[in-house]
């Protein structure tokens, strides 16, 4: 059970010492805390109070009873102290009603002793009665502190903190994440936790100072959980009418550090098996060796419907130049990222993370043929392309290369190979597919682009290439979108903004350079091939 940490001048008033005393103004500000009493004989105080303190004065030399009684009280209002007494008939008299009048306004108590008191006395008894409230509460500070470091040796430890938090101070508590994951007791809290993540979503967090949100369900004091120099989420907690501040920001404290210390062993695990992750996959990538128990703790091999796709992702805009440790963490939270959308969608995803590319062996369980296709690829595609999280990363400026479906890891060397394909015919802009079942005659170019196939490309297009190049005219460009376009003349100016005079002009210079006979069916279909492969080897010699 919370003890009694803090003094307010009710409680003040029940002490013996104070039997005779008796409260003349300010009844409404005897909740007020005291912190400390101080003995205040002089009217130059400003650098002597800090705030919170109760004032003990006899009047001697202070003229109370003068024309400067009212700003000596308005002062020590300014300053926020918690109140005053005053020994009234060796120096004061009696108090004017206009000071009374400033109290009550202000909640401001002041407290008359009408016969001798030692001042020595009180202080005696209040310090020591507020150093023992602190004493007990640092004592149980300590315990909740060594409770809070039990329970984050548990499984679910941040529940458990949770729990302690609500067992203790009896008020619901909530922690949100940036990670769209939140912890709350008691369960019935659920329903709040979306709002308290709304209204943190524009909180403006001071390190400094004690936080508060409020709902119409009530007040939520907020504490940062941080580590490794980012707050990584918010301890909420309600708070009543009478709440004790100081000690409440005390537990939440310890409770924060707490949680810190699970976040960063999580992530420390996370790390580690990230990092083994993204080996075993570059390894897989690369037609390396691997270590089989560590690959089968990250793709699912037993069962013989179990098949995948290679998905690889390059970034148009050069990576920021970040330091070695913010680096591990966008590598981290990329990978987080993508594992728990590919988990959304029903895949069994293994991620590597580098800074020139991302690789993700996509496994799924197929149970049909209609399994198999693009469509079960498209909504993650599409929910790649619109993630944007700031300094981590943005999937507008991505392109994608997906190979096609395969069965055999110890293949992925392979499924690379037609990823790689599928992002250098981007990059071309020779072909705007993702998928590699999808770019068609480019998979026989690829694997063909030695002297066959530039000798090829010569006996067919050499004529065209030579004459524009000797002419600065266009027609190679013209002949292939004349083929794109069926030999439709009509689509093809159009195309080229050209008028159709210009198009059969040049039309008829192609026949006199190729053979007038270059649209029938055979010679038409090597001329798309050599065209084709024209600018896959002049990408290749560009990159």
């Amino acid at each position: 059970m919370i003890g009694k940490f803090e003094l307010t001048i009710s409680d003040i008033l029940q002490r013996d010492i104070f039997k005779t005393a008796k409260v003349i103004a300010g009844n409404e500000g005897l909740d007020k805390l005291v912190r400390w009493t101080h003995i205040l004989e002089t009217n130059k105080f400003d650098s002597l109070i800090n705030g919170g303190e109760l004032i003990l004065t006899t009047g001697a030399g202070l003229k109370l009873d003068s024309s400067t009684e009212l700003t000596y009280f308005r002062n020590l209002i300014n300053r926020n102290a918690a109140g005053i007494c005053v020994e009234i008939g060796t120096h004061v008299t009696h108090i004017s009603n206009e000071v009374i009048q400033l109290a009550n306004q202000y909640q401001f108590p002041i407290i008359v002793f009408d016969r001798f008191v030692k001042f020595v006395d009180i202080t005696q008894d209040l310090h020591s009665l507020i150093i023992n409230q602190h004493h007990q509460m640092l004592s149980q500070l300590n315990e909740l502190s060594t409770k809070f470091n039990e329970l984050s040796l548990l499984p679910n430890g941040i529940l458990k903190i949770l729990q302690e938090l609500n067992t203790y101070l009896k008020e619901e508590t909530l922690y949100i994440t940036d990670e769209a994951r939140s912890y709350y007791y008691p369960p019935e809290t659920k329903y709040i936790e979306e709002k308290v993540r709304s209204h943190l979503s524009d909180f403006d967090f001071h390190p400094a100072k004690e936080n508060f949100i409020s709902l119409d369900e009530g007040k939520f004091a907020v504490v940062a959980v941080k580590g490794l120099g980012q707050i990584w989420g918010y301890l909420c907690l309600q708070v009543g009418q009478n709440v004790l501040k100081d000690f409440l920001f005390s537990v939440m404290d310890r409770a924060a550090l707490s949680i810190a210390q699970i976040t960063l062993r999580n992530r420390t695990i996370e790390e580690r098996k990230q990092n083994i992750e993204d080996k075993v996959v570059r390894n897989l990538l690369h037609g390396k060796d691997y270590d089989a128990d560590e690959l089968h703790t990250i793709v699912p091999l037993s069962a013989n419907n179990f098949h995948y796709r290679l998905i690889l992702m390059q970034n148009n805009r050069p990576e920021i130049n970040a330091e070695e440790e913010d680096w591990n963490e966008i590598k981290l939270q990329r990978s987080v990222m993508f594992r728990s959308l590919f988990k959304k969608h029903g895949f069994y995803p293994a991620v590597s993370v580098s800074k020139s590319d991302t690789a993700i062996i996509a496994s799924f369980r197929v149970k049909g043929e209609s399994e198999q296709g693009i469509a079960k690829f498209s909504p993650i595609v599409q929910a790649i392309m619109d993630m944007c999280v700031k300094n981590i990363f943005d999937g507008s400026t991505c392109i994608l290369g997906i190979s096609k479906i395969n069965k055999d890891i110890s293949a992925l060397a392979t499924s690379y190979q037609e990823a790689k394909k599928v992002l250098f015919l981007q990059k071309a802009n020779i072909k705007s597919s993702i998928f590699y079942e999808n770019i068609g005659v480019y998979r026989l170019l690829f694997d063909h682009r030695g002297e066959h196939l530039k000798s090829y490309i010569n006996d067919l297009l050499t004529p065209l290439i030579k004459y524009d190049q000797e002419t600065k005219s266009e027609l190679l460009r013209t002949l292939e979108v004349y083929l794109n376009c069926r030999g439709s003349k009509k689509e093809a100016a159009e195309q080229l903004f050209i008028v159709r005079q210009t198009l059969y002009h040049r039309l008829r210079k192609i026949g006199e350079l190729l053979g007038k006979d270059f649209m029938e069916p055979s010679n038409r279909l090597a001329l798309e091939m050599a065209i084709k492969a024209y600018y896959i080897l002049d990408a290749i010699g560009n990159s």
